[in-house]
């Protein structure tokens, strides 16, 4: 498996603001960096801090609770045939069928509400 972090030099209000949602964070590289033949995952995290892994050709995709599940998951779908992973430096959405952790579906609005009855309980003490 090869890895590269894949950093942005500028970003706008919009970037970091909204989450990168939109297939187009998601594209191939250019096949003067990797070759064309070798699938390309991307594995990161989503604005509640779950793990994402996702393929540029949106085939395979899933959230977790776990970096490590989420490289496995990158190293189940690409078999023996190995890929390149890919870490954004922005935080994205999945935009595909969740084939991991299915619980993080429940755990997320749960973790929303926590955040905002602290975010509340810091507010009204002051």
């Amino acid at each position: 498996m090869i890895a590269m972090s894949l950093a942005y030099v500028s970003f706008s209000e919009s970037q970091t603001a909204n989450p990168a949602a939109s297939p187009t964070c998601f594209q191939p590289l250019d096949p003067a960096v990797i070759n064309a033949s070798i699938p390309v995952f991307f594995v990161g995290r989503n604005r509640d801090g779950f793990w994402l892994a996702r393929d540029a050709k949106g085939e395979h995709g899933g959230i977790f609770l776990f970096k490590s599940s989420a490289l496995a998951f990158v190293r189940r779908a690409c078999r023996q045939a190995g890929c390149a992973t890919i870490f954004p430096s922005e935080r994205f959405e999945l935009d595909v069928e969740n084939q991991g952790n299915r619980l993080v579906d429940y755990l997320k609005p749960l973790l929303r509400l926590m955040t905002s009855a602290g975010n509340g309980a810091t507010d009204g003490g002051a």
